[in-house]
């Protein structure tokens, strides 16, 4: 929320993924030169993005997904930024372009997902300039439908990052760097789970280690199997877990290839959950 001091989280989000005007980006950074706590946020927000952008997979950008991007922004109505009407920065920069703010915020995450995701689209317009007007129009209604599931996908993706109720949980064994670590956040009344973990120790091919939710009653639930990288990184996006189970903790253990549906002793990471939005 902005107040008569401070920057929104949804404008820092915007700063952070470099969609605003020169000018309102110049009045940003300036604001959090002096303000210490829209800098605080600003360097957690930007934490998050980094967390998403190293849990997708990197690909070529399918030809004329920027142009529409930027196209569907530009034909919004406007809204200005709140923070200028802070005492903070005395002055409101001319805006040049109207923006669509009220679906922005999610609409920027989708744009770094359908960028960078897989979506099997090449630039048909050209390969396929012989085929038939039915065949083309099937070929662009799969399109349409792969971008459309990954704009709900970066919805969920955002809406876990940033939502009040969100539990963000560090997992860690509790020794000096670089021992291994992860970074869980967890909205329940969603089922939407991310993990990004780091320093892991490489595992043999038939084990694979194994994320738990632990909930506050009954048995701990499998969260999704990650086999760390070549860095000891590794990562587990939005796993397909129940809706509103209340986690007590979460956990790693080290299981057979296939995964297991108990946890095997002993438990290599675990971190305790704080109440909802802590």
């Amino acid at each position: 929320m902005t107040d008569n001091r401070h920057i929104s989280e949804e404008e820092l989000a915007l700063h952070a993924m470099q969609t605003l005007t020169d000018e309102e980006s110049a009045a940003v950074r300036l604001h959090v030169s002096e303000c210490g706590a829209c800098r605080e946020q600003l360097a957690e927000i930007s934490g998050d993005l980094a967390l998403v952008a190293m849990s997708v997979e990197q690909h070529a950008i399918p030809d004329g997904a920027r142009e529409r991007f930027v196209d569907r922004i530009s034909a919004g109505p406007a809204r200005p930024l709140s923070f200028m009407r802070a005492p903070v920065i005395p002055f409101t920069p001319e805006r040049k372009t109207p923006r669509a703010w009220s679906w922005i915020p999610w609409i920027a995450v989708a744009a770094l997902l359908v960028l960078s995701a897989a979506l099997g689209v090449k630039a048909y317009l050209l390969s396929q300039q012989f085929e038939t007007v039915d065949a083309l129009l099937r070929k662009e209604e799969r399109l349409l439908q792969a971008h459309n599931a990954e704009s709900m996908r970066a919805h969920a993706l955002l809406e876990a990052l940033t939502a009040p109720s969100a539990q963000h949980v560090m997992l860690t064994t509790g020794k000096t760097p670089p021992a291994p670590s992860a970074r869980a956040v967890y909205l329940a009344s969603r089922g939407a789970l991310l993990l990004q973990a780091s320093n892991m120790q490489p595992l043999p091919p038939n084990k694979t280690y194994e994320l738990w939710v632990i909930p506050a009653t009954g048995a701990p639930i499998p969260a999704g199997l990650f086999r760390p990288d070549a860095s000891g990184s590794g990562s587990v996006v939005l796993p397909s877990i129940p809706q509103g189970v209340a986690a007590k903790a979460f956990g790693i253990t080290i299981e057979n290839a296939g995964g297991s549906m108990t946890p095997t002793a002993p438990i290599i990471l675990s971190g305790a959950a704080p109440a909802a939005g802590e």
